[in-house]
């Protein structure tokens, strides 16, 4: 069962501590709501963490979909209890909503699809910004635009996206038409995962039925006004498709902040990097310092300004991020030296 959804040797040799505590593999195939549907080798499980781990664990440390966790089964009751997360490979965190934490969305994700549809949703600084997420991730990125059918001009929308995702597969798919949907899921091999993300209305549950080969997930309209659409998938599933890869689908991500992404930033704007390491000074601001190799490629017209606008703008939010992170940490600390000396004094009276 559990090879059916990507266990391997390698698994097995990371599992090994678990495994002498007497636990067993799982896979996390649904979430909702603090409740998961497992696979084990003893077919499909209803799982509940334990109370050590749901108390203990750090934010982004609960299980998620796609996770491999180590359980103790009870196989008459159908049901099974979460004692560890194995740790994973790779994570695809976003900031929560409002920007206070973090959340894990998906793990141990070979690949990622960045859905976004060739209609008003098309958005290139948007599309830096899953493709920062993305790298940060440690998947492989993909980019997916979805409803060629409608688009007039399909290959200049796949230009504008392969534009700003330097190096990433760019694919034009049409779930009514079928175009591109066989070669989309070559992308990923058999015991691979690859996960959906994009926006509400972008077609991702419509693009999960096509991959599945059948209606999967349930599908909802979208406005015309401003081609914006309702969630229209309230929880994360694993479901395996026809060739023996594997495709998680989570909820559309309406506000999209970042999270460690420093290495996918810079994977993200490869081609700024690039020019940077050919300015004349180590430390320059790329402000109008002599010999600045970036603003030379804005004046001759070889960097996009609105490119080089969307990179700064991330940069600025990644420092930001980096400072209150700082001074949480700093904060955290000093609360736990205040406990620990009201501690220290109460016992004194006591002595």
């Amino acid at each position: 069962m559990i090879d059916d959804y990507g266990w391997s040797a390698a698994l097995q040799q990371n599992f090994a501590p678990f495994a002498a505590r007497g636990f067993f593999p799982a896979r996390v195939i649904v979430q909702r709501r603090g409740a998961y549907l497992l696979a084990t080798d003893q077919g499909e499980l209803t799982g509940q963490c334990a109370g050590k781990l749901r108390h203990g664990a750090g934010e982004g440390d609960l299980p998620v979909v796609g996770d491999w966790v180590a359980i103790t089964a009870r196989p008459d009751e159908r049901a099974a209890t979460i004692q560890a997360v194995v740790p994973r490979r790779t994570a695809f965190a976003r900031k929560a909503v409002g920007g206070h934490g973090g959340q894990v969305v998906a793990a141990n994700v070979d690949v990622v699809f960045l859905v976004t549809s060739m209609n008003a949703e098309f958005n290139a600084r948007r599309l830096e910004r899953y493709l920062a997420l993305a790298w940060s991730s440690g998947a492989r990125p993909v980019v997916v635009l979805t409803k060629a059918d409608l688009c007039a001009d399909a290959a200049g929308m796949v230009a504008a996206a392969e534009s700003v995702a330097m190096g990433v597969r760019v694919a034009a798919v049409s779930v009514v038409t079928g175009e591109g949907i066989v070669a989309l899921a070559g992308e990923v091999r058999p015991g691979e995962t690859c996960v959906l993300v994009g926006s509400s209305g972008v077609g991702k549950s419509s693009l999960v039925n096509a991959l599945v080969g059948q209606a999967r997930m349930e599908t909802g309209a979208v406005r015309e006004s401003d081609a914006r659409g309702r969630h229209t998938t309230t929880h994360r599933e694993l479901v395996k498709l026809p060739g023996g890869a594997l495709l998680l689908d989570t909820p559309g991500m309406r506000e999209v902040g970042l999270i460690d992404a420093d290495e996918g930033f810079t994977s993200a704007f490869e081609d700024i990097e690039k020019l940077a390491a050919m300015c004349r000074f180590r430390d320059c601001a790329h402000e109008g310092e002599p010999g600045c190799a970036v603003q030379g490629a804005l004046a001759a017209g070889e960097l996009d300004e609105a490119r080089w606008l969307g990179f700064v703008k991330l940069r600025r939010e990644l420092a930001y991020a980096a400072r209150k992170d700082d001074r949480l940490a700093r904060e955290a600390a000093h609360r736990r030296w205040i406990a620990i000396s009201k501690g220290a004094r109460a016992r004194r009276q006591f002595l």
